[in-house]
């Protein structure tokens, strides 16, 4: 009984270890974004210089995209060095586009939206770290929302229907909020298994994980701000 004991706090510690990791570098991650965002956004000639020209835009998108698929799928072939700095590079292309929500949006809506995400992330990332339950059920029918959102805004952008706009906006809180919840019950049972002695495997899993739960947080936040803005121009 004791040596049971003795085990499940320990795996419970090594989790513990692990998504301090997770969050800190997430934290990092949105804190590079932040500032790259409000210093492009205080620089008239630096948003000429990006969305003054749409091969520009074209071509940061498509690193993101780039960067995303390469850590997902390779990240345990790079060094601990390489995968952060992708992450953190990752994190500065976000900026550079996500400034125009600054030219978009009134700053007030901004940061309602930015409070309401982050306490919408919050609850769900701690429902998802204690609840007991086994949420690997809800994997499918989140993919399935996740393809139902990109298919239709694609389709909006030629309909251009504000009602359209605003069921994608409901539907995408309800996605990725069950993503965050889903995520992080994924990543506590991972590093439940992490092997704590081995630091570029903890790194490694640390980036891939702050990854998952950035991406999370920026897209319930975009849906939040879809809510909460008006364009900056009413």
């Amino acid at each position: 009984m004791q040596t049971s004991r003795t085990l499940e706090a320990r795996t419970l510690s090594v989790a513990s270890v692990y998504m301090r990791h997770v969050y800190a570098w997430m934290t990092a991650g949105l804190g590079v974004t932040s500032v790259v965002a409000l210093a492009v956004a205080s620089s008239p000639s630096i948003q000429q210089m990006i969305f003054g020209n749409m091969l520009v835009m074209i071509a940061l998108i498509l690193a993101q995209f780039g960067i995303v698929i390469a850590l997902s799928a390779a990240v345990h072939k790079m060094s601990a060095t390489t995968a952060t700095g992708m992450f953190l590079l990752y994190s500065v292309l976000t900026g550079l586009t996500l400034s125009s929500i600054f030219v978009v949006y009134p700053i007030g809506s901004i940061a309602n939206a930015f409070i309401t995400a982050a306490g919408m992330f919050l609850a769900m990332s701690i429902y998802g770290t204690v609840t007991k339950r086994d949420l690997s059920g809800m994997g499918s029918f989140l993919l399935m929302g996740l393809i139902g959102l990109i298919i239709a805004s694609i389709i909006n952008i030629f309909l251009a229907s504000s009602m359209m706009d605003f069921v994608i906006s409901v539907v995408g809180v309800i996605v990725f909020a069950g993503l965050t919840a889903y995520d992080t019950n994924k990543l506590r049972q991972f590093g439940e298994g992490a092997p704590l002695g081995d630091g570029t495997a903890i790194r490694r899993g640390a980036i891939l994980g702050a990854l998952t739960l950035y991406l999370d947080f920026i897209n319930l936040f975009l849906m939040m701000l879809r809510f909460f803005g008006g364009s900056s121009n009413d």
